[in-house]
Formats: C-alpha cells, structure tokens, sequence
C-alpha cells in the first residue's frame, strides 16, 4: 500500500523516534496506556464509557435547548497537538444535538485578503448568535503556538497576539459569550502511534498533513511554545481547561463534563453529569509538557 509523504512516518518511527518513544510503542498492547506518567494504564472500558457518554450526551441536548430558549452564546475552543482527539471529542460533543444552531469552525490558512486584516478578524466573523453552539477545531492560538514552531509569523506578531487576546476574550465575555478553552494533551509516543496507525489506514490518510510530519521533529519546540501560551492566556475571565487525552474516551467524557459543569442550563442532572477526574482534567497544572 502506497503511504502518504512517501512513509515519512514510518521513516521517523524507525530511524529518528527517541529510543524510549520505540520502545514504549513496540512494547505495548492494543488497549495500553503508554504515557509513563498518566494515571491509568488501560483505556477506559467500553462499556463504561458508552454508558457515561449517553447519560452526557442526554445533558447536552438539555443544555443546547437551554441556549436556544435563553438565548446563550455559547463557543467551545479545541487545542492541543496534532493527533490529541480534537474532532473525535468535538464529533461526541455534537453528534445528537441539531445541525441547526451547531456549528464547527476550521479555518485554514489566511487568504491573501485576511493576512492583511486585523489577525482576530475572521474568527470573530464565526462567533455564534444567539442560542447557538459553536465549536472551533483550532483557533486563534494557532498564532501562540504553530505559527511559532513553524516560523509563520514573526515574533513581533506573536507577541502583539498575547498583547491583544486576553482582552478580546475578555469584550467577548463581558458582551455574555460563555467561553470554554479546552487543550487536549497528549504524549509524545501516543502522538505517533496514532500517527502511524492514521498512515496505514486508507479511511484516515487524509487527516495527515505535510505539518504533522514536520512536527514530529519539532516535539520540545511546541513544549516551549505551549508553555509560553499559558503562561500568557490562562486567565480568570478565559481559564484553560487542560484534558490529558492519551485515553481518547476518559478525554471525551471529562471534555463534556467540564463544559456542562460550569452551565447552569434547565433540568440539569447532577448524577447523570458526573464528576471531573483531577488527575486528567484542570488547569495548566495537569498539562505535562
């Protein structure tokens, strides 16, 4: 079977991979955690998880027919390196909820237009009206973080950005956006596992970009670039909510949960909405790095 980028996945796998990245890959079994310091060492069971993910999924139609009768903005940020399950959790967010009013945002590069516009620009274009839900797969922070690992801006740019975005956020808070940053972490061998399972997997070659291979080699850059971003972002108005997501179904279910928790919508069940796992999900303290 061909292999998109020439197999340069692969390629990174064997020849360019640290040593302890290959051998916690070789090592492990389907259902295995492979994060040294993630504190489960199997997947969430199935059957766990689909029953939580239900009872959730129930909550959040409750809430989205909250948002339209009150007519609640509601924008929901989804960040984190590339392969951390950002559309897998986004698809579990809205996949019983109705189109209409529900939205997902992912913008590619600026045009020739929009790069001479004001950077926020064409994001706040997709702000939700009211009663509706709007999800951004990536966003804004592409600035704070790619584009500074990539060399897509200059410093000059990147730091303006930091400058700017705590009070953007803030207008939007104020002007009554409800707003969820949510950053999906995950680790550096479970990163190219699922790299290298998305390259031989015809249904999924598509989700991987000439990006993600260059990013393979640039692992500490991003580290540093991320943590520069909360060191900067992380504020009251705007709180990050980081979800290690090394086990993509405790991501999704604590992901839900943290949106749901901070809404006070009608009809809310506190039982079936469960509670937050400290250990996976909270503040930039959980993030590893």
């Amino acid at each position: 079977m061909e292999l998109p980028f020439d197999g340069a996945i692969s390629a990174f796998f064997e020849h360019d991979a640290p040593d302890r990245v290959k051998a916690a890959i070789a090592r492990a079994d389907k259902d295995d955690i492979i994060t040294p310091d993630y504190p489960y060492s199997e997947r969430m069971a199935r059957k766990a998880y689909k029953r939580d993910l239900e009872a959730l999924q129930i909550e959040l139609v409750k809430m989205k027919a909250w948002a339209r009768d009150t007519g609640t903005r509601i924008a929901i940020v989804f960040e984190g390196r590339d392969a951390a399950g950002k559309g897998g959790t986004i698809k579990r967010f809205r996949e019983n909820l109705n189109p209409r009013g529900t939205h997902v945002v992912a913008l590619s590069k600026p045009s020739e237009t929009e790069a001479t516009q004001w950077y926020f620009q064409r994001y706040i274009d997709h702000m939700p009206a009211a009663g509706d839900l709007t999800f951004f797969d990536r966003s804004w922070y592409n600035r704070a973080v790619v584009e500074k690992v990539f060399g897509f801006c200059t410093e000059e740019e990147r730091q303006l950005f930091f400058r700017q975005v705590p009070e953007v956020e803030k207008m939007l808070v104020e002007d009554g956006l409800r707003l969820f940053k949510i950053w999906l972490n995950v680790g550096q061998a479970e990163q190219l596992r699922r790299f290298l399972k998305r390259e031989r997997d015809p249904l999924k070659q598509w989700k991987l970009s000439r990006i993600d291979v260059e990013g393979l080699q640039r692992w500490d850059a991003y580290t540093a670039a991320i943590r520069e971003t909360f060191e900067k972002t992380h504020t009251d108005h705007a709180p990050w909510t980081v979800i290690r997501s090394d086990d993509k179904r405790r991501a999704r279910i604590m992901a839900i949960r943290s949106v749901l928790s901070r809404l006070d919508y009608a009809r809310k069940d506190e039982e079936a909405l469960g509670t937050i796992d400290p250990a996976i999900c909270g503040g930039p303290e959980v993030w590893d790095g």
